[in-house]
């Protein structure tokens, strides 16, 4: 059996609103394995970006205890949650958090500068096919380019773990597919555990395990026999 890289037991997120009490999560028990490329499936409001938040270390459980190779990380302080981050998890996000006064090379920058082992920042975006893009702004790249330079600066760091919320949710079906090919190369070359969030059905075809949220649950799991290329794609 591959490696355990998550597992939660009974997770649940509560968010309390004067005495109307409303559960985000409500008891999640998952686990994810190295190098397998997992989508989050379901509707807004299921659960699925709180879920990649307390992995991510972003945001704590209410309750409930959550694993990372076998070290707890529920009751780690804020420093142990910030040096977990830095040191393992790559983050990219539906719109692109890079910084406007910033070229690509140096938003990448911003993720070696502090890592311990990164890859320079030239190779992190020849990865990603804009070697010729390094001293752009992202004012001067289409939005299929500035999510490439985010996830540039994801892996530049040489992450175990990547986390994908709504990864190509601002983009054309054609861009989102370029961006979705440079996801599935990193998760084929380097090993990469990858978690996508996507309200795009289709996209789970290329997963090897497609987990579905309801109401704060996982509702269901299943594995793709079949997988399909990103390019394959046709949304």
């Amino acid at each position: 059996m591959p490696e355990i890289v998550f597992r939660t037991e009974g997770i649940t997120k509560v968010y309390q609103t004067g005495e109307v009490k409303v559960f985000a999560l409500a008891g999640v028990d998952l686990s994810l394995y190295a190098g397998e490329m997992a989508v989050l499936l379901g509707p807004s409001g299921s659960g699925k970006s709180t879920l990649l938040n307390i992995l991510g270390g972003l945001d704590r459980a209410t309750t409930g205890r959550v694993w990372f190779r076998g070290k707890e990380l529920t009751d780690l302080p804020d420093r142990g949650l910030t040096r977990y981050r830095r040191d393992h998890v790559g983050f990219v996000f539906q719109f692109y958090n890079l910084v406007p006064s910033l070229t690509a090379r140096e938003n990448v920058q911003l993720v070696t500068d502090v890592s311990h082992d990164p890859m320079p920042a030239e190779e992190a975006l020849a990865m990603v096919d804009l070697a010729d893009r390094l001293d752009h702004f992202p004012s001067e790249m289409s939005g299929g380019e500035q999510q490439r330079v985010a996830i540039a600066r994801a892996i530049a760091k040489r992450p175990e773990i990547l986390l994908c919320d709504e990864p190509t949710g601002a983009l054309d079906s054609k861009t989102g597919i370029q961006v979705l090919q440079v996801l599935e190369e990193i998760n084929r070359r380097f090993g990469t555990t990858t978690v996508i969030i996507t309200h795009n059905a289709d996209i789970q075809r290329m997963a090897h395990r497609v987990i579905q949220f309801q109401d704060g649950k996982i509702s269901s799991v299943h594995t793709n026999d079949t997988r399909m290329s990103a390019e394959e794609l046709v949304w």
